[in-house]
């Protein structure tokens, strides 16, 4: 790749990760609400929840924990893409878009900064996989990290997509609500597609988040055959998350190609 890409790519994430080490409080909104969601919705609900096919000692803990590990990939893509607004009143965006660097290069510093905040959050969630019943062998936790990274890589490229278009945070935030958070409630996070109703059920079938936290649980489980018979294949999951990934980065860089309100024509390519 070219050095006008990957420079000017990485300052930009290594911008955003400062960003958040210097704003520890936000490791309390992004991972602390989902672990208190994951635990009391999980304990209240306990051993009167199945999976279909999930053996008779899995509780709904075990089950809720990938959901609740895409959960907080969703959050980090909502409180860090937001930033794009305050970057843009504060006149840094401005100063990014004049200088000579080609526009995908903000577009991929910025998810490539808050993948990485979704890696590192996913890692702290990993701690608390004792807690969960969950056996996990070093292979699974490799490949369940491995997933959040292109989950986290798509989740930041649509939050990209309607923030860079957005004018104030709450109309950001309204936005989110409404599209992000019945995503993941209808992506068997909550409960699997197979027990919903009909009309539930396709619509979790169009859902391109239903098969991130499909291969999520997959990968986490280890693959093992009898977590596996209701979800679709791992390499059918894999395959619909990476066009997500990269349908997300795409729209995202068409995005900042057009001229946002309030910001001056400059052509970077």
């Amino acid at each position: 790749m070219n050095r006008t890409l990957i420079l000017p790519s990485l300052t930009i994430a290594q911008r955003e990760l400062l960003r958040f080490l210097r704003q520890p409080s936000r490791v309390v909104g992004i991972v602390g609400s989902p672990v208190l969601f994951w635990f009391v919705i999980g304990s209240g609900l306990g051993e009167s929840f199945r999976f279909p096919s999930a053996p008779p000692t899995m509780d709904y803990l075990e089950y809720f924990f990938p959901g609740t590990l895409v959960l907080i990939v969703l959050f980090t893509a909502i409180f860090s893409t937001i930033s794009i607004i305050e970057d843009r009143r504060e006149g840094f965006l401005q100063a990014v878009l004049a200088a000579p660097i080609p526009r995908s290069a903000i577009v991929l510093g910025k998810l490539i900064g808050v993948t990485g905040l979704s890696l590192l959050q996913a890692v702290l969630f990993l701690l608390l996989l004792p807690l969960s019943n969950i056996s996990v062998s070093f292979l699974a936790i490799v490949s369940t990290l491995a997933m959040v990274v292109l989950v986290g890589f798509g989740m930041a490229g649509l939050g990209f997509a309607i923030a860079w278009r957005m004018e104030s945070t709450q109309g950001f935030h309204a936005i989110m609500n409404l599209l992000l958070i019945p995503m993941w409630m209808l992506s068997g996070a909550l409960f699997p597609p197979s027990g919903a109703a009909t009309w539930v059920w396709w619509i979790m079938q169009m859902n391109p988040l239903t098969y991130n936290v499909a291969a999520t649980r997959m990968t986490l489980y280890g693959l093992a055959d009898e977590y596996m018979k209701d979800l679709p294949s791992i390499e059918f999951c894999l395959l619909i998350s990476f066009l997500f990934a990269v349908g997300t980065f795409v729209v995202s860089v068409l995005a900042v190609r057009k001229r946002p309100q309030g910001l001056p024509i400059i052509d970077r390519r």
